[in-house]
């Protein structure tokens, strides 16, 4: 316990959460709003440390599991406080955030570690029976959340009714459950790493004691309070930065995006380093079915008090991206090992959503 305590894993989340009491309801200076800024990074890199912590104590595919899980509570309490906080500006917030997220996944960090992967161990291997499953669940997701309500005709726009939200919501919720049990129950061995000549798939190093990891469920508890608080204090700086920049009011997905899912990225980096392609895509699909199948239906609960209308529909250019990183991620899977190819492709279609995020 105080050998973790000395480790900065160990205090910034107690420091997020003394930053939090001293600054909430006040107007930051903008010195004071770097240093919360620095201290909410901070935050968020322990809080999926201690999650990685946890996850290592009970093993893969669970590890995958509650890293993603724990990455997409951080990513609905920033929605959330920014919708609350916010004006008109931010009814398409969520569909922004959660849009970013599966182009950050599914191009970003899958395009990167196959990228690492296929430059260090000259193919990237992996299992496409579970990576497959995902991606179809991924895919299945996003259309029926993002896409079908750019052509639905109860609402005008880009926005569902109260029932189709619903149904959307629910359906959500089961697709996800669905996946829940067949990577960790039913098919859990498609979700584990192959098995190169002359090692063992579940070689690792020995798992931490109940102790800390007990300790670690805990300051991940604290670490996720003080994300949660200082992303609210936050939200007028990040809206302010993004409009100082020139860029449209919609890129502030972006950044939540990218602020949330920069410790998985490097957790997946970490993974492809060594050969464990596996858990780097479980870990990148897992993240972007998280992020659509959890905050959605968050979301719609959470419109029950929130004033203004809710836009999940994607544009034209948007539902076009999103056609081809399914179409290409298919085609990445299906043989179940990519080269250095797949993975620019990948990271040519990231740079292109950024791009036009930028300029639409």
């Amino acid at each position: 316990m105080i050998g973790l305590m000395r480790s900065w894993t160990g205090w910034v989340p107690v420091l997020a959460v003394l930053l939090l009491v001293a600054v909430w309801g006040r107007d930051l200076a903008p010195v004071v709003a770097v240093v919360v800024a620095v201290v909410l990074t901070g935050a968020v890199l322990s809080a999926v440390h201690h999650a990685e912590v946890v996850a290592h104590r009970v093993g893969e595919p669970f590890g995958s599991l509650l890293l993603a899980v724990a990455v997409t509570v951080i990513e609905v309490a920033l929605i959330v406080t920014l919708m609350v906080s916010g004006g008109p500006e931010t009814a398409s917030l969520a569909r922004d955030t959660v849009f970013a997220a599966a182009m950050i996944t599914a191009n970003g960090i899958v395009g990167l570690c196959l990228l690492v992967g296929a430059v260090r161990f000259r193919l990237a291997v992996f299992n496409a029976e579970g990576t497959g499953a995902a991606l179809a669940t991924v895919a299945t997701l996003a259309a029926l959340c993002m896409v079908v309500p750019a052509f639905t005709t109860s609402r005008p726009g880009l926005e569902f009714s109260p029932g189709q939200l619903t149904f959307a919501a629910i359906a959500s919720l089961l697709l996800y459950a669905m996946f829940v049990v067949t990577q960790t129950v039913r098919h859990r061995d498609f979700f584990l790493p192959v098995a190169h000549e002359g090692e063992d798939p579940d070689e690792h190093a020995d798992p931490p004691t109940g102790r800390k990891a007990a300790v670690s469920l805990g300051l991940l508890v604290v670490a996720l309070v003080g994300v949660v608080g200082l992303a609210k204090v936050q939200s007028p700086a990040i809206e302010a930065g993004v409009e100082a920049a020139g860029f449209p009011h919609s890129f502030v997905g972006v950044v939540i995006a990218l602020l949330v899912l920069l410790p998985e990225t490097l957790a997946a980096v970490r993974a492809a380093l060594r050969n464990r392609i596996q858990i780097s895509l479980n870990l990148a699909l897992g993240s972007a079915m998280a992020s659509i199948g959890l905050t959605i239906p968050t979301i719609a609960v959470a419109m029950i008090w929130l004033d203004g209308p809710l836009l999940l529909g994607l544009d034209s250019t948007q539902i076009v991206l999103l056609a081809l990183t399914v179409v290409v991620s298919t085609l990445t899977v299906v043989p179940g090992r990519a080269t250095r190819l797949q993975g620019a492709v990948h990271l040519i279609l990231l740079a292109a959503f950024v791009f036009l995020a930028i300029n639409p």
